[in-house]
């Protein structure tokens, strides 16, 4: 089985507590949104303490145009995602930027043609015949299926090396002059993130005699007619984010059901599970995780941790939890699911086995 030989994170250099943030938004709103003091809460109650941005907070303060904003996107996700590659692959001494053979490149923040692992690989050393796979449009999700896709391209070819690369600069995306409960929600939670995951088919030579996780499984499910429960909103001034309340009992009603059934299929139950690698959207929807499928608090841990230091960054922060799971070192034989929803609405799970 695809093993994941190692994951790195980067995170932009602009840090923002909670606390500014709150702060930050009450002045910019004020006088223009009703029930301001109500919504500020949310700051509050989201039990995120730090997030990282791509530009210092007084950037935010106007409005810029969507060329702009794009602009910007496109220059710092390139050099983002050279770090995050250099910082992924120093892990691996024996594997070079020639040896991988198949990029897959997530984001759904910015638009790019040709698409940002095209510029990754002329800013580094990448053969000229690398396959590129860049996906836009999952989102949240775009973490666990990201890894789904590698895990498919080394089966179909077990002798490569893939590289996955998640990048999300959602505080690019922020509109000073929406008033849409969604995207002062948005504001409270989102923030920027890259992660990297180099992933190896079986036939490929062990250069590690550390335990790793394979990857034994995988699924993708979507609810029908659920297009307006996330996802963007395109207006001419730029991306405007669309979230539902009713997304906590998605994950109680939907969800729940699916990891069983996904879990059932691959011989396993919710009790054989030591490592819950879950996206954490939010403080609700992991403790919609928590109260569905009956899970010990100490195993939603990571996800928490990552939430309280990082925020939701999209696509990446699921790997930011696969990064500190690992970093644990979890023992031989240990079972682990990694879990992501995004736009459509969709669910992603992998299945993992520490090997």
């Amino acid at each position: 089985m695809p093993k994941i030989q190692a994951v790195s994170t980067y995170s932009p250099p602009h840090l923002l507590t909670q606390d500014i943030a709150e702060k930050f938004i009450g002045e910019l709103f004020t006088g223009k949104m009703n029930k301001l003091e109500r919504y500020l809460k949310v700051f509050k109650n989201a039990e995120i303490h730090n997030r990282q941005l791509a530009m210092p907070i007084e950037w935010y303060q106007t409005n810029h145009t969507f060329s702009e904003k794009n602009d910007l996107y496109i220059e710092l996700a390139t050099e983002y995602g050279v770090k995050v590659i250099q910082d992924c692959l120093a892990q691996v001494p024996s594997v070079d930027v020639e040896d991988i053979d198949a990029i897959i490149f997530v984001s759904t923040t910015g638009i790019s043609t040709p698409s940002i692992e095209a510029r990754l690989i002329n800013q580094l050393s990448f053969s000229d015949s690398v396959v590129r796979i860049p996906i836009w449009g999952l989102g949240c999700g775009g973490g666990a299926a990201g890894i789904s896709r590698a895990n498919d391209y080394c089966l179909a070819h077990p002798d490569s090396l893939v590289l996955v690369i998640c990048l999300e600069l959602c505080s690019l995306t922020f509109q000073p002059e929406d008033l849409n409960k969604s995207n002062f929600i948005g504001t409270s939670l989102f923030g920027d993130g890259v992660a990297c995951v180099l992933v190896s088919g079986d036939q490929v030579k062990k250069s590690t005699n550390k335990i790793l996780p394979s990857i034994k499984g995988t699924a993708s499910k979507l609810l029908p007619n659920s297009e307006d429960v996330m996802g963007w909103r395109i207006e001419d001034n730029g991306l405007h984010v669309i979230f539902a309340k009713s997304i906590p009992s998605i994950i109680e009603k939907w969800f729940a059901p699916f990891v069983e059934s996904f879990l059932t299929k691959n011989k396993h139950s919710i009790d054989e599970i030591s490592q819950f690698i879950a996206h954490p959207g939010g403080k609700k929807v992991l403790a919609a995780y928590e109260t569905a499928l009956e899970l010990p608090k100490e195993l939603l841990a990571p996800s928490s941790i990552v939430l309280k230091r990082h925020g939701n960054m999209s696509s990446p922060t699921v790997l930011y939890v696969l990064k500190y799971v690992m970093d644990q070192q979890p023992n031989y034989g240990e079972i682990g699911i990694m879990a992501s929803l995004g736009p459509g609405f969709s669910g992603e799970l992998v299945l993992l086995e520490w090997e």
